[in-house]
């Protein structure tokens, strides 16, 4: 379910054509990342980082974004609209839309299905995502090794493991805070819209988690229940406006400052750990282990198996077409 690498999609490069089965896959890709957005502490992106998809989607969005920025401002100044089909040109709407599918149909499907099993069976589910995450964690710190995809790998200096190291001490002391209550009116959704997109780009922050923090996380998964069209319509438009804002900072800190990036996130994944330990009281306080304490641990033993699977098959894939690379005979 992973690509051989997360890389940027390339600027104005054709796209090649999707396969159904390739396309199915997308869907369940982003079944799995609205899926984890239900989930108070699990973060849309890791998923998206771990299924191999994450660069693509949020250089798409950039160029997305871009395409109808110019659309307007451009169509508005008599410019003509040349400079936004370049950009919308650039998105890999062969990955994005069966993704952005696979995602709306899961936030209206398991928001209830996962509210109950989160109700029922607290600690397991934390001890699954647990596991889920923690292994996860070896794909951006592989990937921060290389500048490029390709290139040789440099391993971390003191300075990086600092730098993480800050990074999951802050996410940590974030994803403890306790519990508020605010009211869902306007000028309250839409900053909390802005804010939980940005913790869906950002791989190891959960939107969930942070509308929990604010108060918010029952009243929104109530609202997508029941299909209230106008909270969801303020909420959306604090995701605009959070998609505008982080999405094109995060897609110039991969074009131009890739390594130390993927560094950072791979610190704020490990800080949002804390979030997922599968013991906590009613005010969601860490806590000792007790019972259950097999199920949990069972549990997160499953989902770290279920990553580490996923990560060998795409290492022994990479390895399969790099042999038959080296064997192609050269042309010309």
């Amino acid at each position: 379910m992973t690509t051989p690498e997360i890389s940027p999609v390339e600027a104005g490069a054709p796209q090649k054509r999707r396969t159904p089965l390739l396309v199915a896959l997308d869907v369940v890709r982003g079944a799995m990342i609205g899926t984890a957005e239900t989930v108070p502490g699990v973060s849309g992106g890791t998923v998206a980082l771990m299924t191999g998809v994450y660069e693509t989607l949020l250089t798409s969005a950039g160029h997305l974004i871009a395409g109808i920025r110019h659309a307007v401002t451009d169509g508005l100044r008599g410019r003509g609209l040349a400079e936004a089909r370049a950009q919308l040109g650039r998105v890999a709407w062969g990955v994005v839309l069966p993704i952005g599918v696979g995602m709306v149909v899961a936030l209206l499907t398991m928001a209830h299905v996962m509210e109950g099993l989160l109700e029922d069976h607290p600690e397991t589910m934390r001890g699954l995502f647990l596991g889920l995450v923690l292994a996860s964690l070896a794909v951006p710190f592989r990937h921060s090794h290389r500048a490029e995809p390709r290139s040789p790998a440099v391993p971390w200096t003191m300075r990086e493991w600092l730098l993480a190291a800050v990074a999951a001490v802050a996410v940590g002391i974030v994803v403890s805070l306790p519990a508020g209550n605010l009211s869902p009116e306007w000028y309250v959704l839409i900053p909390a819209g802005a804010l939980a997109v940005s913790a869906l780009v950002l791989p190891g922050l959960s939107g969930s988690f942070l509308l929990l923090t604010l108060g918010l996380y029952e009243p929104t998964i109530a609202a997508l229940n029941d299909r209230d069209l106008g909270y969801l319509a303020t909420f959306a438009i604090g995701l605009a406006i959070g998609l505008v804002t982080i999405v094109k900072l995060l897609q110039w800190l991969l074009e131009h400052r890739r390594r130390v990036t993927l560094v950072v996130l791979t610190g704020i994944m490990a800080g949002s750990l804390v979030a997922l330990w599968p013991w906590q009281d009613a005010d969601g306080m860490r806590i000792a282990p007790t019972e259950p304490i097999v199920a949990p641990l069972l549990a997160a033993l499953a989902g770290a198996a279920v990553v580490i699977a996923i990560l060998v098959a795409e290492h022994r894939m990479l390895a399969r077409r790099e042999a038959v690379v080296a064997v192609e005979p050269v042309e010309g």
